[in-house]
């Protein structure tokens, strides 16, 4: 595992994970956080194909058969996709210490990945009323949190280079939208990389707040 770290946070590389591990990942460090045993974290990788709905378990697939597994989260939002040539970004963080509220968490988040992808000469912004990063071209990034006990978890899916077959599958997100990748605009760094650069915007953003 690859560390990365500043004054107030670090941020590990899992490389390619199954999605399950990693969510028992992030519920038990969120525990921890809340019970003050942890410090805060902000966790990066890339999934094995995987499709995932929210609580609320809303199902937006197209057809009777997905050709991926289905697994149902305690995230916000709806179904979506997760898997190889996508890149997460999972911060652990207590927002009832930072005094921080979610709409405004959420909306840093979002600042983040529109910084990261500025770096790279793409061009994005937020929809009003739908939660996630967009393009002129269609929707870049998707967003799902949990907040427990005031610390939040899960967090945001940046396409870099996906196959968007697995996405016409579904409905992603409830949205009828187009799904884009960084790789329709640029020749993007390796995942690793551009983890670190994520991190970067994020850690900035939430420590300058």
């Amino acid at each position: 595992m690859r560390t990365m770290s500043d004054r107030k946070l670090i941020c590990s590389w899992l490389g390619r994970q199954p999605y399950e591990p990693v969510w028992e990942l992030l519920s038990a460090r969120a525990d921890a956080v809340a019970k003050g045993g942890e410090g805060e974290v902000v966790f990066t990788c890339e999934h094995e194909a995987v499709y995932t709905t929210g609580r609320r378990g809303i199902d937006n697939r197209l057809g009777e058969t997905l050709p991926a597994p289905v697994v149902q989260s305690d995230r916000g939002g709806e179904m979506t996709f997760h898997g190889p040539g996508q890149l997460m970004l999972y911060p652990v963080m207590n927002l009832r210490q930072r005094e921080l509220g979610v709409k405004q968490y959420v909306q840093l988040l979002e600042t983040s990945c529109i910084q990261l992808l500025a770096g790279m000469g793409i061009d994005s912004d937020r929809k009003c009323g739908f939660p996630g990063v967009w393009t002129a071209h269609g929707k870049i990034s998707a967003l799902g949190v949990r907040v427990s006990k005031g610390v939040a978890y899960h967090g945001m899916a940046l396409n870099v280079d996906v196959d968007e077959n697995w996405f016409s599958a579904i409905n992603p997100c409830g949205l009828q939208s187009e799904v884009v990748s960084v790789s329709a605009f640029t020749d993007p760094p390796e995942l690793p990389a551009l983890a670190s650069l994520w991190f970067d915007s994020f850690s900035r953003l939430i420590s300058n707040r």
